[in-house]
């Protein structure tokens, strides 16, 4: 079957697939109760909460692709949520330096509890990003999107990244009051490196011919699950808030107007945690998360882009 195939139907879709309505339908009960209820309620409330709009969501991308991140592996679908949490505890662990944000009535649950609470939330993370920057890429404008700077995994190139991605990191953990937006960019400058040498998919395989939708396509439907997370946070309870000196002005919601510019990178830095993470357990799933290309460019970059990735990966004088 083309690849072409698997992105989009020859004929119209009308009708949605039936997760989409238990979507709403989840988000028409656990909306208004984690806003109106009184007392603690999100910490039960959050998952399904986030359920709902993972599935309405992956429903749409079903209804205008006729595929989707649940109809496609259901099985790696599951899957997002069980590497989500641990994703997520990693920049908690950050957190615990830079003391950026901090989860109100915290003090009212034990640590096991609080734990588990806690990763059954993060666990929908990655599913919503990821479902809703392939929602993103259903769209015609992100297709027309002509070709952008060209940044090939060479050697020096990838070397430059992981050095680049060592000196934020060290600035972050040695001064963190300065330097904690850098959370937001080390972990995907010291990542992509390593999944281009591994031969793991990467962001790279599109940058190197010019093709920077699936980029694209991370940061708007990031930005998008960003605004919802603090939406659907302002008016709960346990809810986070934030420490962002000197940013504190101009807020949506808990967050400062210039804080929602840490989604951007933050939707690179999970998909390239994501990519490393399936690439060790030996999990083939490299075609699974479909963002970016599937109109004309996508026809006539994937010959360029096989033939250029090929050379880079496997040609000795490439100095991978």
């Amino acid at each position: 079957m083309d690849r072409m195939d698997t992105w989009k139907r020859s004929t119209p879709l009308t009708a949605f697939p039936t997760h989409f309505w238990a979507g709403l339908l989840l988000l028409a009960i656990f909306w208004p109760l984690n806003w109106l209820l009184e007392g603690l309620r999100t910490h039960l409330l959050f998952f399904p909460l986030w359920l709902g709009y993972i599935l309405t969501v992956d429903g749409l991308v079903w209804q205008r692709r006729g595929t989707s991140l649940l109809s496609r592996n259901w099985r790696a679908f599951i899957g997002l949520f069980l590497v989500s949490a641990p994703i997520w505890w990693l920049f908690e662990v950050f957190n615990w330096r830079t003391r950026n944000w901090e989860y109100l009535a915290r003090e009212q649950f034990s640590d096991p509890v609080y734990f588990l609470l806690c990763s059954i939330s993060f666990s929908t993370v990655i599913p919503a990003v990821f479902g809703t920057a392939e929602l993103v890429s259903t769209f015609g404008w992100l297709q027309r999107l002509p070709r952008g700077p060209v940044i090939k995994p060479v050697r020096p190139v990838l070397i430059a990244f992981w050095l680049v991605g060592i000196l934020m990191l060290t600035l972050l953990l040695v001064w963190p009051r300065a330097f904690f937006p850098l959370m937001w960019l080390s972990l995907y400058f010291l990542i992509e490196p390593l999944n281009a040498w591994l031969g793991h998919r990467s962001l790279a395989q599109g940058t190197a011919v010019g093709d920077w939708r699936p980029v694209v396509a991370l940061w708007i439907g990031t930005l998008i699950c960003g605004f919802f997370w603090e939406m659907w946070n302002f008016y709960a309870y346990p809810k986070w808030i934030y420490h962002v000196a000197p940013f504190e002005f101009l807020h949506i919601f808990e967050m400062p107007l210039m804080g929602y510019g840490g989604y951007l990178p933050f939707g690179l830095e999970i998909f390239a945690l994501y990519h490393l993470m399936v690439g060790f357990l030996g999990l083939r799933l490299n075609d699974y998360v479909q963002i970016g290309g599937q109109g004309s460019l996508e026809r006539e970059l994937e010959p360029e882009r096989e033939g250029k990735l090929k050379g880079h990966y496997s040609n000795p004088d490439s100095g991978l």
